[in-house]
């Protein structure tokens, strides 16, 4: 049931088409937001480019035939066009953020069928799993791949370049018309010792991070809050057993949550309600 009683912002949500983010869209157009559903699909078995796990701190495997891929795999029509027999408004559009000019033809797709988009969620994720030892697979049995200019680019390009690119789309539009509110969040991972086993993957989730915090600094005269999520281990379909027992058994780890669960937290940051709250890094347990 859609909650009429919110207003007409809409929202760009990257990495759409399965887990948080296609949770977030969902939860956001029952609040009466405009959502415009921006994915990729990954391009061959187990590869990244898609939204990627980005959820917790033991993102999923990058071996293919698994419901993590299958669920990766799904066209983000199918969230928009849920969304729109539920009485909101949705449109999706597939599109490689690892590409600079996407940002703004994402802006300019949103605001040609749905309005300026006033809410941003950068969820996506090119998550690689690459590493600086000579192991041949982590303690869940995925295989590793060596540190390379290919791995650093294609994580980076989009964990940190796209998010920052879509935050200056975001402001320099924002200013532009005058507007008052506005809502960033980012979603994170890692932790003190950086992200071992997946250590590109942890250094741009690291960067968009600071970049969103810088935000939530110089944009706050412009009525735009800016926060960081870290979710906890979120099953997205790539959940096990064996990762179930590791998080039972951890000291800093204390739920498997459902993308659900964290996108209630993501509204909750792009509501009036939170309008306190910025600059802030918060960590789901």
């Amino acid at each position: 049931m859609r909650d009429t009683s919110s207003t007409s912002h809409v929202a760009l949500v990257t990495g759409a088409n399965q887990g948080i983010g296609a949770s977030t869209a969902r939860a956001l157009a029952a609040r009466g937001v405009a959502v415009l559903c921006a994915y990729l699909r990954p391009s061959g078995p187990g590869e990244g480019g898609g939204e990627g796990s980005g959820e917790g701190d033991v993102p999923g495997p990058s071996h293919a035939a698994d419901p993590y891929h299958a669920a990766r795999s799904v066209d983000g029509e199918v969230v928009a066009a849920e969304i729109r027999r539920a009485g909101g408004r949705a449109e999706a559009c597939e599109a490689d953020l690892a590409d600079p000019a996407v940002p703004g033809h994402l802006f300019d797709l949103a605001e040609d069928r749905l309005g300026p988009v006033d809410i941003l969620v950068n969820n996506a994720s090119g998550w690689i799993q690459d590493t600086f030892t000579p192991d041949p697979a982590d303690r869940f049995d995925r295989p590793l791949r060596p540190v390379t200019a290919e791995t650093w680019s294609r994580q980076f390009s989009v964990d940190a370049m796209a998010p920052a690119l879509l935050i200056g789309e975001l402001a320099r539009r924002h200013r532009a018309r005058g507007a008052g509110w506005g809502r960033i969040v980012g979603l994170t991972s890692g932790g003190e010792l950086g992200f071992p086993s997946e250590v590109s993957y942890g250094a741009a989730k690291a960067a968009q991070t600071d970049y969103t915090l810088s935000a939530a600094a110089e944009l706050a005269g412009l009525g735009i809050t800016a926060n960081v999520v870290r979710p906890p281990v979120t099953d997205t379909g790539w959940v096990t057993d064996e990762v179930r027992r590791f998080v039972a058994s951890s000291p800093t780890h204390f739920h498997v949550a459902d993308p659900a669960e964290v996108a209630k937290t993501i509204v909750f940051l792009a509501s009036d309600e939170a309008a306190l709250i910025t600059g802030n890094v918060i960590t789901l347990r």
